[in-house]
C-alpha cells in the first residue's frame, strides 16, 4: 500500500496552494490555487498541470482566495469532471471571484496581445475565460462545518472553521491505509489560519492527534503587538488623519474579500465617531462590491454582523462598477479615500490609481495585506524611488505606509500555539504557504516548543512525500520540477530588468550634461558588446 502527498504549490512562496494526495485507489487535490508574484512564477499558471486533470477524482477547497482556488476553472477546462467540495460561504464567494478572475485574464490578455502585435510577437490566450469559470461553478458541492463527508471509498473529510475569511476551513482527512495498524492515516490541512483580532469570525477550530499536519507559515517570523478592535481603529485613525492632511488623497490596495469589508467597517466607525474627517470613500472594485453583498447575505453568521450591516449601508461609500466611473475619480478635487483591488497591486484597478497618483506628493498609499516577493506592492513597500507600471516609468513621491493590523493571517506566536494545540502530530509537520523568512521563523518557534526538528519539513515545489514510510529522512523523494527551488518566491530577471531600466533612466537624468549622458550610453553599449573601456 502506498499513500503519497505531492506539493504542487505554496512551497517557499505564499501563492499557488495545491496538494495532490494519491492512494492506489484514488487521486484528489486539496486546493488548486493561482500563482502570484514574479513573472517567472506566474508563468506556471499558463503551463500544463504536473498531473492529469482527467484522473483527479475530487477537490477539497480550504477557501475562496484566488491563491487557493484560482486554477479550478483551468482544471475543469482541461478535463476534470469530479465534484469540488467547499463550505457554503466559500462557494458563494467563488460565484463572483472565479468569473472576475476570468474577466481580468481576458482583459489583460487583450491588452497584452495588442502590444504583442505592435512588437511582432505571437498572441497568447487566457488561462481561462469568464465562461470557463462559470462552467466550473457547476461542479461545486457545499458541505457544512464539523460534518464528515466520504468523497471516495476509503477517504473521508471534515471541514473546520479556520477564522480567516468567510467560509474558510481547515480540512481534516482520514485515509484507509489497508494496514492493520494504524488502519486510518489522519491528516490536517490548515488552509490559512486567521489572526487573534478580526471583525467577523470566531477563533479557529480543528482536531488534534494527527499523523501529519500541513500548516501555513505566512507570518511565521512575525510577532505583532497585542491588539484589540478599538486599538486597531486607533492606529487606522492616526494614519488616515495624517494622509488626509492638506487635501491629501489616501489609497488602500486591498484584497476584495474580507480585508475590504473590515477596512470599510472601521473607516465608517471612525467617521461616525468624528475621529477622522468625513470625506468621500470610493469602493473601486466590482469584485469587492459583489463580495460585500455576499457578506451581507451571511451577516447573521458573522460576529458583529449588525454593525457590519449598518456600515455597509452608509451613504458615505460610493461604489464604482464601470471603468468610466473608476476613471472619473481622477477628476476629484480635495481629500478622498480610494479602496481598490488587488491587494498586492499586481492586477485590477489599483494599478490605474497608482499610475495616476504615485508621483504626487499629496498621495498616501497604505498597504494592509501581505505583499509577496516580486509584486509591485512589495517593491513599493521596500522603498523604490520609481516603478514601472504597464511599461511606463512612474516616480514615487507618494508616502508608502504599512498597516499590518488588517492581515488575515495569524502571526508567528499564534501559529505556533495553534500547531502545539493540534498535538500530538506523530509522523510529521509540513510547513507551506510561506517565504523563507516565515518558514524558518515558524520552524524555530516549533522546535523551541519541543517539536522534533527532524519531523518538520519545508518542501520545495513539486516535492513528493511517502506518507507511510517510518524514517523521516526517507519520506521525501525526488520528482520532476517545473521550476528550480532558487527561482521560487524570489524576484526574477523581469524584476531585475525593470530595475535596470529605472537605474539607467536615473543615471541619465542625473548626468551633468548631454556629453556626460553620451558617455553613459557608450559604456552601456560596450558592456553589451562584452568590451571594456
Amino acid at each position: 500500500m502506498s499513500i503519497t502527498l505531492s506539493v504542487h504549490g505554496a512551497a517557499h512562496t505564499v501563492t499557488g496552494s495545491c496538494y495532490l494526495l494519491q492512494t492506489e485507489e484514488t487521486r484528489f487535490l486539496v486546493d488548486c490555487g493561482m500563482f502570484q508574484g514574479a513573472k517567472t512564477l506566474k508563468a506556471l499558471n499558463y503551463a500544463d498541470f504536473p498531473f492529469d486533470p482527467e484522473k483527479i477524482d475530487f477537490v477539497l477547497l480550504t477557501h475562496a482566495h484566488i491563491d487557493h482556488s484560482g486554477l479550478v476553472p483551468k482544471l475543469v477546462k482541461h478535463g476534470f469532471t469530479g465534484p469540488i467540495y467547499a463550505t457554503h460561504g466559500t462557494i458563494d464567494l467563488l460565484s463572483c471571484m472565479l468569473p472576475d478572475a476570468g474577466h481580468i485574464q481576458e482583459f489583460e490578455v487583450e491588452q497584452l496581445n495588442r502590444r504583442n502585435a505592435q512588437r511582432g510577437r505571437p498572441e497568447v490566450t487566457p488561462i481561462y475565460t469568464v465562461a470557463d469559470a462559470e462552467a466550473s461553478l457547476r461542479s461545486c458541492s457545499p458541505v457544512a462545518y464539523d460534518t464528515w463527508i466520504e468523497p471516495a471509498e476509503g477517504v473521508r473529510a471534515r471541514f473546520w472553521n479556520a477564522g480567516h475569511i468567510l467560509g474558510s476551513a481547515s480540512v481534516e482527512i482520514e485515509v484507509n491505509t489497508g494496514l492493520q495498524s494504524p488502519r486510518m492515516l489522519r491528516l490536517l490541512f490548515s488552509g490559512d489560519i486567521g489572526p487573534d483580532v478580526k471583525s467577523f469570525h470566531p477563533a479557529p477550530e480543528s482536531p488534534g492527534n494527527l499523523d501529519y499536519l500541513i500548516c501555513e507559515a505566512t507570518y511565521g517570523s512575525r510577532e505583532r503587538e497585542p491588539m484589540t478592535l478599538e486599538a486597531r481603529r486607533d492606529l487606522l485613525a492616526t494614519e488616515v488623519n495624517a494622509a488626509l492632511n492638506k487635501s491629501g488623497v489616501l489609497i488602500f490596495p486591498t484584497f476584495a474579500v474580507e480585508r475590504t469589508q473590515e477596512l470599510l467597517a472601521d473607516l465608517l466607525a471612525l467617521i461616525d465617531g468624528k475621529r477622522v474627517r468625513d470625506v468621500p470613500i470610493f469602493l473601486d472594485s466590482p469584485l469587492a462590491i459583489r463580495a460585500t453583498e455576499i457578506f451581507l447575505d451571511h451577516a447573521d453568521n458573522l460576529e458583529n454582523g449588525d454593525e457590519f450591516r449598518r456600515a455597509m449601508r452608509s451613504h458615505r461609500v460610493r461604489t464604482t462598477e464601470t471603468v468610466a466611473e473608476s476613471m472619473m475619480i481622477e477628476r476629484m478635487d480635495g481629500s478622498h479615500i480610494i479602496v481598490a483591488a488587488s491587494g498586492m497591486c499586481d492586477a485590477g484597478r489599483i494599478r490605474h490609481h497608482l499610475k495616476n497618483r504615485l508621483w504626487r506628493e499629496n498621495t498616501t498609499v497604505i498597504m494592509v495585506g501581505y505583499q509577496a516577493e516580486g509584486t509591485l506592492g512589495r517593491i513599493l513597500q521596500s522603498g523604490a524611488k520609481a516603478v514601472r507600471i504597464q511599461g511606463e516609468e512612474i516616480k514615487v513621491r507618494a508616502r508608502i505606509r504599512t498597516l499590518d493590523v488588517y492581515s488575515g493571517h495569524a502571526d508567528g506566536p499564534a501559529l505556533a500555539r495553534w500547531v502545539s494545540e493540534r498535538g500530538p502530530v506523530m509522523r510529521g509537520t509540513i510547513l507551506a504557504h510561506g517565504e523563507e523568512e516565515g518558514l524558518s521563523g515558524l520552524h524555530a518557534r516549533l522546535t523551541g516548543l519541543g517539536l522534533d526538528g527532524d519531523r518538520i519539513f519545508a518542501p520545495d515545489l513539486d516535492e513528493v512525500f511517502d506518507l507511510l514510510v517510518e524514517a523521516p529522512e526517507a519520506r521525501r523523494r525526488p520528482a520532476p520540477r517545473r521550476l528550480q527551488p532558487e527561482l521560487v518566491g524570489r524576484t526574477d530577471w523581469h524584476n531585475d530588468l525593470s530595475k535596470l531600466w529605472l537605474d539607467i533612466s536615473e543615471q541619465l537624468e542625473s548626468a551633468a550634461d548631454d556629453r556626460a549622458r553620451k558617455v553613459v550610453i557608450r559604456r552601456m553599449r560596450r558592456a553589451l558588446e562584452g568590451k571594456s573601456d
